[in-house]
């Protein structure tokens, strides 16, 4: 009897005793396990499997019934030869073996585990990390209840006791004293109020002093002796320990209250008043001069010997006619000179005009900064705003904006840091408390001069429109009516390196709106002396570099700008495609461009080319050029009390012209110190002074004395 499973697999028990051991169980081939299959399963069954099969179990019963004995039912006997001859027919392999068509399958085998370490960390969105971060929850509520906690509880546990080590430390016997000393009631209530009682203090240790110094013994009333010697030492030094303690504590209180009494607002008014009572002292004999006002002269005091009422009579009667022969000069320094023969030329002594430096706007923070530009303040007279900062892109640091009043010339009233140098600045006319700040760098920032801040309130910032290149010059500038017709407004424009003039949108922040684009004009294409035309060069930009500009006194809507290239053109701020007219004469860039403010058709300009041209609006050519010395003239200025009169900076020289005397020469001429370049000039609103800047950051303030030139308005 033999038993299989489901899958046809012979799972029949073998016995565990063999009743003959010399017998040995017949081993059954594959043929026969899958005969002994079809038996076992019934004859019915051969017919059910498929074709290709039905020929295979045919043939292996049929091989089967030759090597069994007729009569038995199962022959599983045979021998080794008849085994071995089967095996031989099995293994024959003949041509169609060969070519027939072998299928194999490669199948993956069981993965054998030898180390598994999981890792520590799990992913997100695994089945784990729910309970991975609880664990995490209550490691880290673990963690917060350390020792030294709020919220730490002491807990009992059990630790292994280590081995206990004896360290032994040699150190000096500590000694215990008991000391004491006799305080009386007056020491007790000296060291308690000495802030409030420090003389009495003072008064009452000198006199127990005195009194424990002596041996005698000191006498009460009816004739009873009192012994103080025994109580000397006690006293004494209950009388040092205190006066010791006392002054420390007078020092603390001390320190506490000056500083408190520094710190206060009181204190530092009354020190702002004082500083102005002691500027206005110092220079008053300038500031007088400066303002055209007679200077007060100190009063003569008699001496304790004496000087009689005539001596007295006579020093006011020799000061009041030095004060008359003063104004009298004065004034005859605004009246024109008549015109002298050669006869009376000669015996005729006139003083030369000059100027003479009256005080400098510097300090400390200005030192070894250059003055690159100076504004008046449209309001304030006496409010000098004054921008430092370099012109050379390898001496660039950071810069400052300081405004100096004539009350104190010796610091500024507020000064604003930038992080570039200053290269312009210009007060608001409609809110004179706004100064707007041109910087090398393109940006452009406006400060408030009523703020103590360092800083400025409102700056261009990083966007995509900012200028890229230096701001040459800066204006705010009165439109007579707009588009909209709504009246006159103040626009704040300037113009950069990049070639662009900008108008400034003065809002939360400040955006900016390109108002021209300054092209580079065609060369007037010259002939070589073979008649050929020489070759035009190629531009590397399209755009010229501006330098400065200068709206038209009474038209703002027509301006002037000066480019790298050496020329000048009208603009019209409602046509921003092209130029009105152009102008050209200079050879190098040109540095400052400004119309006369009296005769509105001229106006002068400067260049590096080392020459100051003066022209007329309608007419394309120089009127007159101007050439003292062989140097670049960085600044000019007309006058604002007279049209024939303008101010120059060279290098090393400052200039005043007056071209109704002499249109060769300068009439004054002023001479910088070695090393020195002066770098921007200015005219005083109201007086007749003049302000130069240098590149060690010092605006001096000079006064034109003996200039016979009259205050004329006509050229």
């Amino acid at each position: 009897l033999q038993v299989f499973d489901d899958t046809g697999k012979d799972v029949t028990p073998h016995p565990l005793f063999h009743s003959d051991p010399n017998t040995a169980a017949p081993r059954q081939g594959k043929l026969l396990e899958s005969s002994a299959h079809l038996r076992a399963t019934g004859s019915g069954d051969v017919s059910s499997l498929p074709v290709h099969q039905t020929s295979g179990v045919n043939g292996a019963v049929s091989t089967l019934d030759e090597r069994t004995e007729p009569g038995s039912r199962w022959d599983t006997t045979g021998s080794s030869s008849d085994a071995q001859e089967r095996r031989e027919e099995r293994t024959e392999l003949t041509e169609d073996v060969l070519d027939r068509r072998v299928d194999i399958y490669l199948m993956e085998t069981e993965t054998l585990w030898i180390v598994d370490m999981p890792p520590s960390v799990v992913s997100a969105e695994s089945e784990e990390a729910g309970r991975v971060r609880e664990r995490n929850r209550i490691y880290a509520e673990v963690c917060k209840t350390r020792p030294g906690n709020d919220r730490f509880v002491e807990k009992m546990m059990q630790t292994i006791k280590g081995a206990a080590k004896n360290k032994e430390v040699q150190c000096d016997k500590i000694i215990v004293a008991d000391r004491g000393m006799t305080v009386t009631s007056w020491d007790l209530y000296q060291s308690f109020h000495l802030s409030e009682r420090e003389p009495a203090a003072k008064a009452q240790s000198s006199r127990a002093t005195t009194g424990t110094s002596s041996s005698s013994p000191a006498t009460k009333g009816h004739g009873q002796t009192v012994p103080i010697s025994s109580a000397r030492g006690s006293t004494t030094s209950s009388t040092t320990t205190s006066k010791s303690a006392v002054l420390t504590r007078a020092h603390e209180e001390e320190g506490c209250r000056s500083e408190a009494i520094l710190t206060s607002e009181s204190f530092q008014q009354h020190l702002f008043f004082m500083e102005r009572i002691l500027m206005e002292n110092i220079f008053q004999p300038k500031l007088a001069v400066y303002r055209q006002l007679p200077v007060l002269r100190e009063p003569v005091v008699p001496s304790s010997t004496g000087a009689t009422a005539a001596a007295l009579e006579e020093a006011e009667q020799e000061e009041d006619d030095k004060e008359k022969e003063e104004q009298e000069e004065q004034k005859e320094a605004f009246i024109e000179p008549p015109v002298l023969s050669d006869t009376n030329k000669a015996t005729e002594e006139i003083s030369p005009p000059r100027l003479e430096e009256l005080w400098s706007y510097t300090c400390d923070l200005t030192n070894g900064h250059s003055v690159s530009s100076m504004a008046w303040s449209r309001v304030n007279p006496d409010l000098l705003a004054v921008g430092y900062g370099a012109f050379h892109f390898k001496d660039q640091k950071k810069g400052l904006a300081c405004c100096w009043s004539l009350k104190n010339p010796r610091w500024p009233e507020r000064v604003v840091w930038c992080e570039h140098g200053v290269t312009a600045l210009d007060f608001s006319m409609a809110s004179p408390n706004l100064l707007a700040v041109g910087m090398y760098d393109g940006s452009v920032a406006i400060c408030n001069v009523r703020s103590r801040d360092h800083a400025a309130c409102l700056e261009s910032g990083d966007s995509s429109d900012n200028l890229t290149g230096p701001v040459w010059q800066l204006r705010w500038v009165e439109q007579d009516g707009d588009a909209t017709g709504d009246g006159s407004r103040e626009r704040l424009l300037c113009v950069s390196a990049d070639g662009r003039v900008t108008e400034w949108l003065v809002q939360k922040r400040l955006h900016c709106t390109d108002l021209m684009t300054i092209k580079r004009t065609e060369r007037e294409k010259t002939r070589l002396p073979g008649g050929k035309e020489r070759k035009s060069e190629a531009l590397l930009s399209r755009q010229a570099a501006g330098m400065c500009f200068d709206f038209h006194p009474k038209d703002t809507n027509f301006y002037l700008t000066g480019t790298e290239e050496g020329h000048i053109h009208l603009c019209s701020s409602s046509c921003n495609e092209q130029f009105l007219r152009p102008y050209r004469g200079h050879k190098g860039p040109v540095y400052k461009v400004t119309w006369n403010p009296f005769s509105t058709d001229m106006f002068l300009s400067c260049s590096a080319d080392w020459s100051i041209i003066l022209w007329h609006r309608e007419s394309q050519t120089p009127i007159l050029t101007f050439n003292s010395i062989a140097a670049f003239v960085h600044d000019i200025m007309w006058s604002p009390k007279s049209a024939c009169i303008f101010a120059a900076v060279k290098e090393s020289r400052a200039e005043i012209w007056d071209l109704s005397v002499s249109s060769l020469n300068p009439t004054i001429s002023c001479f910088a110190s070695p090393g020195v370049t002066f770098t921007s000039v200015l005219f005083a609103q109201d007086t007749d002074c003049l302000l130069v800047g240098n590149s060690k950051g010092v605006v001096g303030v000079f006064e034109l004395q003996n200039l016979a030139a009259p205050s004329s308005r006509k050229v």
